[in-house]
């Protein structure tokens, strides 16, 4: 099984890496980047099409007809059409999601862009959000790609991941430490 699974992300930063360069080259990284990230948006947030494109049961066909009116009404770019058709053939359709965030993370990278993670307990305003990513750009001298989540299981507080560098700022992990203590005493 974890054979597969290298094969799988082995293949996936190869085709992200594909896409990249073909974007580049064609001068239209900023459009393809959009565009992706307006199809990873569908597969996140349609539940339909997410399984849709991970059954391993669709036929190309049928996927094939999917992408073409998708193509349609998102107007994507022939370059992203004629790569999503690609995958299909290559029957690796199943692992365009993880392409896409591969092929998005490799124009981060290129920009010098540092990868952040970062949960609320309560819901954070854009105003919020963009003083702690100016924050985290200050504190770690480089552009911060802030990806956020609003997590109500926090009771309070922040967490926040920059590479290997985490800050808990968490009601759950204070009570999480304070349990520990009380178990070793």
């Amino acid at each position: 099984m974890s054979s597969n699974n290298d094969f799988s992300n082995t293949s996936s930063k190869r085709y992200a890496l594909a896409l990249f360069e073909l974007s580049e080259e064609s001068k239209k990284l900023d459009v393809i980047e959009d565009q992706v990230n307006s199809i990873l948006k569908l597969i996140e947030e349609s539940k339909d099409f997410s399984g849709f494109i991970k059954d391993p049961t669709t036929n190309k066909d049928d996927l094939e007809k999917v992408i073409t009116k998708i193509s349609d009404s998102f107007k994507l770019d022939g370059l992203i059409k004629n790569f999503l058709i690609f995958l299909i053939n290559k029957r690796r359709f199943f692992y365009v999601e993880q392409i896409m965030k591969g092929f998005v993370e490799i124009c981060s990278e290129k920009r010098g862009e540092l990868k952040a993670e970062l949960k609320s307990a309560k819901e954070l305003s854009g105003d919020e959000l963009s003083k702690i990513t100016d924050e985290l750009t200050k504190n770690f001298s480089s552009k911060i790609k802030l990806n956020y989540k609003h997590d109500k299981s926090l009771i309070g507080g922040l967490i926040v991941q920059v590479g290997s560098t985490m800050i808990d700022t968490s009601i759950k992990n204070k009570l999480q430490q304070i349990e520990n203590r009380m178990i070793e005493a």
